[in-house]
């Protein structure tokens, strides 16, 4: 019993050396990840620098693209309510009659429907320009009413000061804008829309072509508010100001130096 006894005691001695030897090899592990945790909370600070840094450095490149290259500004007609000329040429005209005229002045038919617009059908977006502007409520209908036009009329004289004309150019340009947001943003589109010729594939070009068909047109565009939409999202822009058929007015709320998240 003894000697039982002893060789108890030296196997407690043995384990108990080697439990100070793994005691002091997890007390050797955590101080090797405290200095890990250090060095990860370090690095995700100076990530985290880099990112704010890269932000200012889009945001910059984005404001200087949109006040130099392609400036985009609320043009408003001088177009007046014609409830007010009526009521100026009909003293006697009822306060009812005057609110109908201004309630049918705000409605537009877009695409076989009625719609309300917000911004009495005056307003208009440019973009590069004060000369190439977008309907603000997104009717760009003029465009296939002047391609079904040319169909059955001939004459030079079509091609003059036709609003399909700017129409054209404006999507041309916001789409070369998007293009270029999305590199800059490194943000993927949900649509692939080309905004240069390309010699041995023409077809891929998107609004400078030669008149579209009213199908491909509508098609190109909600590819492009589409686009306008997912870039929006992607910089968290309120979700309140936006409307699925405002192309250029969604595209100045991206770009807006209001914009908190530009550049994320």
């Amino acid at each position: 019993d003894t000697e039982g006894l002893l060789r108890i005691k030296e196997e407690n001695q043995k384990h108990y050396r080697r439990a100070q030897r793994h005691q002091e090899k997890k007390e050797k592990i955590q101080k090797h990840n405290r200095k890990l945790g250090d060095l990860v909370e370090k690095k995700t600070y100076d990530l985290k620098t880099q990112y704010e840094h890269l932000a200012n450095l889009r945001r910059a490149h984005i404001l200087e693209l949109t006040s130099v290259i392609f400036p985009m500004e609320e043009v408003k007609t001088s177009m007046r309510d014609p409830a007010d000329v009526s009521s100026e040429s009909d003293n006697a005209m009822t306060s009812s009659t005057v609110s109908k005229l201004a309630e049918a002045r705000r409605t537009t038919y877009l695409s076989g429907r009625w719609v309300c617009d917000d911004h009495n059908g005056d307003t208009s977006i440019s973009i590069t320009g004060p000369w190439i502007i977008l309907p603000n409520n997104g009717d760009y209908s003029a465009y296939y009413n002047w391609v079904e036009e040319k169909k059955t009329t001939q004459g030079p004289d079509m091609e003059h000061n036709n609003p399909a004309h700017t129409i054209s150019a404006a999507l041309c340009y916001a789409t070369q804008l998007v293009n270029t947001l999305s590199l800059i943003l490194d943000v993927n589109l949900p649509k692939k829309l080309c905004n240069r010729q390309v010699k041995t594939q023409q077809e891929n070009l998107e609004f400078c072509g030669e008149n579209l068909s009213r199908h491909r047109f509508t098609r190109a565009v909600k590819k492009l508010n589409a686009n306008i939409l997912h870039l929006c999202f992607s910089q968290h822009v309120n979700l309140d100001l936006l409307h699925p058929l405002h192309t250029l007015r969604n595209l100045m709320y991206l770009v807006s130096p209001d914009t908190e998240n530009l550049g994320r």
